[in-house]
């Protein structure tokens, strides 16, 4: 018998990790190739993992609601193949589907050697690999290089992380907790001291749970997406400088010739006119205009995108509960008005049900949220990192 290993696929250049959700199958069960054994959820998409090989499956290496990072081994499915032509598990690539898509997910890349003192940097950390060089032989996720990478956090500061994952194993929560009191313990030395010895580290805060009445309360646990929305939205503050500038443009006009031109623009191309194209056209002809704002920063590089890549939030369910999605628009300064209005009709239809690929979520340059449509006149939108700015309308 020969031993299969099935890893966390990769849903796309910008997920580090998934969540297991639920396993269609235990150990000891019989699967078929490409039966679904498990779905698993990202901060962009849900999606199925199936069966790389026909077999028994003999491993189940994680359990439900844990994080795994990208290309970490997470079942095992033992093959009828002889062994004697692979003495040791092999490792397939897993095909991951979300709904009926199944794009082939990429291998993950070797690990490089990073340099052990001069904090992680995106040439160094963002490509490195789970495992690095260290005294302490610890097991470094892509996700937490990736934030260690944005928060400046060198190998040694790493190292001295308590983890509470598998085997000491540091999680991205170790480390956005470690952030977060990092942070509370520097800000008393902002103001005078009559102390020359630093402030020491600060514990980290447990948790204290609030106060309510159970009888009269209902408790809901936070789902996934929402969770990581916070997540992002929170590390996004704390990564950017957010400052808010408010315009008001009359679009009366405007208002005019939709009323006017919707039904002959339904009949001729099939599809409803709103505002949402026009202001993403007026939004590509600014950028082109004013280029710096079409840009990512990577430390002290400034990186110029020649292309736009348009954004455009879409939120889930009725009212918004499900969560936020944000499906790009690649290329959209080479469409016409009917090519973005085509485009943002179809991606706001695939998001509502979960039909999206992993690269129509990814790879953005900016971002347009209309907050209009709940009758709000005013607000102020959080950046979609690593871009550097995004609009609202209302």
């Amino acid at each position: 018998m020969a031993k299969v290993d099935m890893v966390m696929p990769k849903m796309g250049e910008s997920i580090m990790e998934g969540t297991i959700l639920k396993w269609h199958k235990k150990v000891g069960d019989r699967v078929e190739k490409d039966e679904n054994i498990l779905d698993i959820a990202t901060d962009k998409v849900d999606a199925e993992v199936p069966a790389v090989e026909e077999g028994v499956l003999v491993e189940i290496l994680f359990k439900e609601g844990d994080e795994v990072p990208v290309g970490e081994v997470i079942a095992r499915i033992e093959t009828d193949a002889s062994a004697a032509n692979s003495p040791q598990s092999t490792t397939k690539p897993v095909e991951v589907k979300t709904e009926s898509a199944k794009p082939e997910a990429k291998k993950e890349p070797q690990p490089e050697i990073v340099p052990a003192a001069p904090p992680l940097t995106a040439e160094n950390g963002q490509e490195a690999a789970a495992k690095l060089p260290s005294e302490k032989g610890r097991f470094y996720s892509p996700v937490v290089m990736k934030i260690a990478q944005e928060e400046g956090i060198g190998m040694p500061e790493l190292e001295k992380i308590e983890g509470t994952g598998t085997g000491g194993r540091l999680t991205k929560s170790d480390v956005l907790g470690y952030l977060k009191n990092r942070a509370q313990a520097e800000a008393p030395k902002i103001a005078p001291t009559v102390s020359a010895q630093p402030a020491p580290e600060a514990p980290p805060t447990p948790h204290v749970p609030i106060s309510y009445d159970p009888s009269r309360s209902e408790v809901i646990k936070m789902d996934n997406m929402r969770k990581l929305i916070a997540e992002h939205m929170v590390r996004s503050k704390h990564t950017s400088a957010h400052v808010t500038s408010v315009s008001e443009a009359d679009v009366t006009g405007l208002v005019r010739l939709v009323k006017m031109k919707k039904g002959a623009f339904e009949k001729t191309n099939g599809l409803k006119l709103t505002f949402t194209p026009f202001f993403i056209d007026a939004a590509i002809k600014s950028l082109k205009k004013y280029p710096m704002v079409n840009v990512s920063i990577d430390g002290d590089k400034i990186i110029l995108k020649k292309y736009i890549n348009f954004g455009v939030a879409v939120s889930l369910g009725d009212s918004g509960e499900s969560g936020l999605i944000v499906p790009v628009i690649k290329n959209a300064d080479e469409m016409n008005l009917v090519g973005i209005a085509r485009s943002v009709n179809d991606l706001a239809t695939r998001a509502r049900i979960r039909k999206l690929q992993p690269d129509e979520i990814q790879g953005g340059t900016f971002t347009l949220t209309n907050y209009g449509t709940t009758g709000n006149i005013f607000g102020s939108p959080i950046i979609n990192q690593p871009q550097v700015a995004i609009l609202g309308t209302g």
